[in-house]
């Protein structure tokens, strides 16, 4: 399973091309099933249809937790960091996690939880979420776990799109000097959602909240009474085991779906060679769990490799720019794998938060979220790894369940600001406008896939042609990753962004039109246009171009009052970083935008906005282009 040179990678990747049902056969085995598969691969991607190792069966709860207790129960699944460096730190064996994960299954049990069922998961970034997580995976039942950044708008659809009949969460989070409302946001989301019966309550912040008898439970009350025993429920390798939503280029969030085999497999597989991981190492990704870089490398891709996790509760520069170099100083990391965004916030504050903090644990980094640009990589690699840990810069997505193209680390000779080559099983083609694939070094192109891997997406839940349409209707017979990419003389991949009406804030991705739409909806606006711009610390900001009903009177409170209503109805990640007043949008005669247009003007390029002539009224280009921020 662990490639060690890169003359095994190369074996590795032939083989995985040339054969890759025996391939993924072979990686497979290594884990533990109930009963085996009858078939490792069928697949059509005209109608988005990909089962792998079907007939199997399996609990990856089993993989996770059951499988190392004889080896390694007492060594840290979990160390838990909390918010304030003053509060201790946790460590939580396998043992405990196991123990704690059955009695919370068997809460779920009492209260009418079954396989099946889908359980929305609202918490902050503590052992319970965890816990959570594999307690639902245990007894089959499939997990939503929401960012605990969204609004209770945000929440009420996906409860209601995915028809949650339990939430879990707290009664408020830690996130810096913040006091976040949890339990309150929850109420305010449930007013819209007919189908949950039961809220489970952990305590965290002590802050006061409304619990209604008959719906809403405590969660340390509950635990009391069950025990730890609770058998894991047989799976078919193809059961659901997740739904995570993501933003697409319409405003409707998209149910990605997860299934139990195909994802274990490629989520452990990756684990294990792009970090190098080996045995004892302190694992550390600062990710949220409520994204997909949490579940696969926080939860699930550790877990079922026997690692030791490390999970932060709070942010990178609270109380001050050099949180995580004291966490990794105390709890001696090994591997350090965070965002782009997260280096250049920290890049800005200087190197005094650095110096003082004994970094020589630190063996390998990694990269998520984005393409991390050249000055950043250096940053990291020099400053924090001290230019003898090799960084992984890693590029996947939430549909792809997994890394895709990643230097495996020490390993893969790197090179700044490029992916670099694909992972074994992954067969990326590079191809034009027309879906005609671009053969060859030195090209450039849309990014797609032509062959299925055990991770990739099964469906969008509950509408499985927006899945065909969305990922493998653009070219056929091909996945399209959304994503521009070339391909450079010596082989190696560079991602340069999405093609579509999607932008990536801060490693989240955002759609356009969500944005859009919760801009519409703000009293006095008739209309909006939002595009991405360079952004200095986030990779991409949000410039949003807005029609308001007469000129504002106070512009800069009107462009305060978008942003609330942006938050409330999104959630603050999505608030806008710049809001320009305009008198009219950039149409064709159709009425479609023309976005490159505004994205030009925001990037300040105004010179080159190429053929304006289709337009229905050329002039507002000038417009806006005085205006521009």
């Amino acid at each position: 399973m662990r490639i060690k040179t890169f003359e095994a990678y190369q074996i590795a990747y032939r083989q995985s091309v040339e054969d890759p049902e025996g391939f993924w056969a072979e990686v497979a085995q290594q884990f533990q099933w109930r009963k085996p598969w009858k078939k490792v691969l069928s697949w059509n991607f005209n109608e988005a249809n990909v089962k792998w190792f079907e007939g199997g069966v399996l609990n990856i709860t089993e993989n996770a937790l059951d499988r190392h207790l004889a080896q390694i129960g007492n060594q840290p699944a979990i160390i838990w960091e909390p918010n304030d460096p003053e509060d201790k730190a946790v460590s939580i064996s396998y043992n405990v996690l196991h123990d704690r994960v059955c009695r919370f299954a068997n809460v779920l049990k009492k209260h009418g939880v079954k396989k099946g069922d889908r359980v929305c998961i609202y918490l902050p970034m503590v052992p319970e979420l965890t816990v959570a997580v594999l307690a639902c995976a245990r007894i089959g039942a499939i997990h939503s776990v929401v960012f605990g950044g969204f609004s209770a708008k945000s929440i009420a659809d996906r409860i209601n799109d995915a028809e949650c009949n339990m939430v879990i969460t707290s009664d408020g989070a830690y996130r810096g000097s913040k006091v976040i409302p949890m339990k309150e946001t929850v109420d305010a989301a449930l007013d819209q959602c007919r189908s949950v019966k039961h809220v489970i309550v952990m305590t965290r912040t002590r802050t006061p909240v409304s619990m209604l008898k008959g719906r809403d439970l405590w969660w340390e009350e509950e635990v009391k009474h069950v025990d730890s025993v609770c058998a894991a429920e047989p799976m078919d390798a193809e059961d659901p085991l997740f739904i995570l939503y993501t933003s697409g280029s319409t405003g409707k969030p998209k149910g990605v779906v997860h299934t139990c085999g195909g994802y274990m497999v490629y989520a452990a597989y990756t684990f294990a060679n792009v970090f190098q991981y080996e045995p004892e190492e302190v694992y550390f990704c600062t990710a949220d769990i409520g994204w997909i870089t949490g579940h696969s490398y926080i939860v699930y891709g550790p877990l079922c490799t026997g690692a030791t996790s490390l999970i932060f509760e709070g942010v990178p520069t609270y109380p001050d720019a050099s949180r995580l170099w004291q966490i990794v100083e105390k709890h001696q990391v090994n591997i350090l794998y965070t965002a782009p965004t997260a280096i250049r916030s920290l890049m800005s504050f200087g190197l005094d938060y650095v110096k003082g903090h004994d970094l020589s644990s630190l063996k390998k980094l990694g990269s998520v979220g984005e393409p991390i640009n050249e000055e950043a990589w250096h940053w990291f690699k020099t400053n924090i790894g001290s230019d003898n840990c090799p960084l992984a810069d890693t590029w996947w997505q939430t549909e792809t369940g997994g890394i895709m193209i990643s230097p495996l680390a020490g390993i893969t000779h790197e090179k700044p600001t490029f992916a670099t080559l694909p992972l074994p099983g992954i067969q990326p083609v590079i191809v034009d406008e027309n879906g005609k694939e671009i053969e060859g070094n030195g090209v450039s192109g849309n990014l797609c896939m032509k062959f299925p891997w055990p991770g990739i997406i099964r469906t969008t839940y509950g509408d499985h042609e927006r899945c065909k349409q969305t990922y493998f209707s653009t070219y056929p017979g091909m996945y399209f990753t959304g994503d521009g990419c070339l391909r450079d003389e010596d082989g190696y991949y560079r991602i340069t962004g999405r093609v579509d009406d999607v932008l990536n804030v801060s490693g989240h991705r955002i759609g356009t039109a969500e944005v859009e739409n919760a801009i519409n909806m703000h009293l006095g606006v008739v209309e909006s246009a939002v595009v991405g711009y360079t952004h200095d610390i986030k990779g991409q900001g949000i410039y949003a171009y807005v029609i308001a009903e007469s000129e504002p009177e106070d512009a800069e409170m009107f462009r305060k009052d978008i942003a609330a209503t942006v938050s409330r109805i999104i959630g603050p990640i999505a608030k806008p970083d710049k809001v320009q007043f305009v008198t009219g949008l950039p149409k064709t005669r159709s009425g479609k935008i023309m976005r490159r247009i505004l994205r030009k003007i925001s990037e300040g390029d105004m010179g080159n906005l190429g053929d304006i002539s289709t337009l229905l009224d050329p002039a507002v280009v000038e417009d806006i282009k005085r205006g521009a921020l």
